[in-house]
């Protein structure tokens, strides 16, 4: 049983880059009371989660500079689909799909939101691997629930839903602001 909660947890958080015995800057304690969650300890919850929010990984310049152009440009796409939903919200709350039984209004409000919010801290690099999660489950939705996985229709969708599963992969990259707090914390940590 105790197997089948490490796989659960570890499978939850697939996105983490080492669990704490391989990151060589925590200083862990073996002695760590482990009774809950299945054996996990607070430190290794906090460690996956440092490691889930800050990746060591996908952090060489070139790469960086790619991931950045990636953020910076689909964050820019989706943005703009934000702005025309906002300036027309009167004609799309009457006519926008009742998504998930959301009814037409609220659905038109989270879409902007996620449209708006989450595009602003993608482009900043702030939170990526938080900020991308509900932009996956939005074109998830408009691409396999509005547009029945359909081809040209919900072509877009599907470009933005594979974008945004690589950004959740590779995390935000060198030039984020991610990347300067976790300089600040390592900082702290070492000095």
């Amino acid at each position: 049983m105790a197997v089948c909660q490490r796989f659960v947890f570890y499978a939850t958080c697939l996105a983490a880059t080492a669990q704490y015995e391989t990151c060589g800057n925590w200083d862990v304690h073996k002695d760590w009371n482990k009774s809950w969650l299945g054996g996990f300890s607070t430190l290794d919850l906090s460690v996956m989660f440092y490691n889930f929010m800050f990746p060591q990984t996908f952090r060489g310049k070139g790469v960086s500079l790619l991931i950045l152009g990636l953020r910076v440009f689909f964050g820019v796409m989706f943005f703009t689909h934000a702005l025309d939903k906002m300036e027309n919200f009167e004609q799309l709350s009457l006519t926008f799909p009742n998504i998930l039984g959301f009814g037409s209004y609220m659905s038109l409000m989270l879409i902007i939101f996620v449209e708006f919010c989450c595009s602003l801290f993608l482009i900043a690099g702030l939170m990526v691997r938080i900020t991308v999660i509900p932009m996956m489950i939005a074109m998830a939705v408009a691409f396999f629930d509005v547009h029945d996985g359909m081809f040209p229709a919900g072509e877009l969708s599907l470009i933005y839903l594979i974008m945004f599963i690589i950004l959740y992969i590779t995390g935000p990259g060198r030039f984020s602001i991610d990347f300067l707090i976790d300089r600040k914390i390592q900082k702290a940590r070492n000095g």
